[in-house]
C-alpha cells in the first residue's frame, strides 16, 4: 500500500494539473456513481489525508470526490489523446479538462460526498504526518493510549498517525533499534520515534524515491524491508522476515534480530 508520502505527492500533481479549471467531461467508472456528470463544474483543489485524496469539486452544490489508491491504485496526469499508461478497464474515473487528463487506475475508493461531509471521511485520523495539523504530542498520545499494543501495529494504524505504511513501520522499527512485536509501552522514545517518522516522510515526499538510509541507489535504500534473508547492513546478521498482526491483517516484516532486540 503506497506510504502517506506517495499519496502526498499524488494529491499535489492532481492539484497542479486541475485546480481552478473546468471539468469539460467526467466518467465516473462505479456503479454508485455511473450516472454522475461534472461537467462545467470547477475543481478547486485536492489535498491528501493521511493516505486519503480529497478533490473539491465545485458544481451547482459543492462535492468533493474522495478517492484511496489502497494496494495497487494510481492517478496518471496525462495530455488529451494521449495513450494511457494502463488498460482502459483499470480506469475508475476520469477528469477532463480543456488541456488535461486525469486518471485514476485500480482505486480502492471512489466516491462523491457533499463538502461538508468530509468529517465523515478522514476525522478518525489521528495527526497527519504531512499536514498542517501535525501534532507530534498527540500522535504520541494516542499510541500510549494502547500499551499493549506491538509497536508495528500501532504505527500502521491510521487513528493514531495519518500516513505510515508497512514500508516505514519496518523501517522506524529498525532505526530506533526496536523489535516490531515491542509493545508500544516498552519503547524506550517514542517521543524520537514519531519524530524521525515525520522527518522520513517530511524528506521523501520532495523526491521520487523513497529513502530511509540516505543512499538513493536502487537496491541501497532501505535498512531492512524487503530484505528478508539478506545481511543487515550494520552489522552482517540475517534480516529475519516474518508475519505480525491480527489474522487476516497481518504484514510482512522484516527486523535484525541482532540491532533490534
Amino acid at each position: 500500500m503506497p506510504e502517506g508520502d506517495t499519496v502526498w505527492r499524488a494529491a499535489r500533481q492532481l492539484d497542479r494539473a486541475l485546480s481552478g479549471k473546468t471539468l469539460t467531461s467526467t466518467d465516473v467508472r462505479v456503479p454508485a456513481y455511473a450516472t454522475w456528470d461534472l461537467s462545467g463544474a470547477t475543481v478547486v483543489d485536492t489535498v491528501s489525508r493521511g493516505k486519503h485524496l480529497l478533490t473539491r469539486i465545485d458544481a451547482h452544490e459543492r462535492w468533493t470526490l474522495h478517492t484511496h489508491l489502497k494496494m495497487e491504485g494510481s492517478w496518471r496526469i496525462l495530455e488529451p489523446g494521449q495513450k494511457w499508461p494502463r488498460p482502459g478497464h483499470t480506469a475508475r474515473i476520469v477528469l477532463e479538462t480543456d488541456d488535461t487528463v486525469a486518471v485514476g487506475f485500480q482505486l480502492g475508493i471512489v466516491e462523491i460526498v457533499a463538502r461538508d461531509r468530509e468529517s465523515e471521511i478522514v476525522g478518525h485520523l489521528g495527526p497527519d504526518l504531512l499536514g498542517p495539523d501535525w501534532d507530534a504530542d498527540e500522535a504520541v498520545r494516542r499510541l500510549r493510549e494502547q500499551p499493549e499494543r506491538t509497536i508495528k501495529e500501532a504505527l500502521l494504524d491510521q487513528t493514531r498517525l495519518a500516513g505510515v505504511g508497512n514500508m516505514y513501520a519496518n523501517e522506524l522499527c529498525f532505526i530506533s533499534g526496536v523489535a516490531p512485536e515491542t509493545p508500544v509501552g516498552a519503547v524506550p522514545d517514542l517521543h524520537r520515534m514519531v519524530a524521525r517518522a515525520h522527518q522520513l516522510l517530511d524528506l521523501n515526499r520532495h523526491r521520487g524515491v523513497q529513502s530511509t538510509t540516505g543512499d538513493l541507489g536502487r537496491g541501497r535504500n532501505f535498512w531492512v524491508h524487503q530484505r528478508g534473508g539478506r545481511p543487515c547492513r550494520r552489522c552482517g546478521t540475517r534480516v529475519v522476515e516474518t508475519m505480525l498482526g491480527d489474522v487476516g491483517r497481518e504484514r510482512t516484516t522484516y527486523a535484525c534480530p541482532a540491532c533490534q532486540r
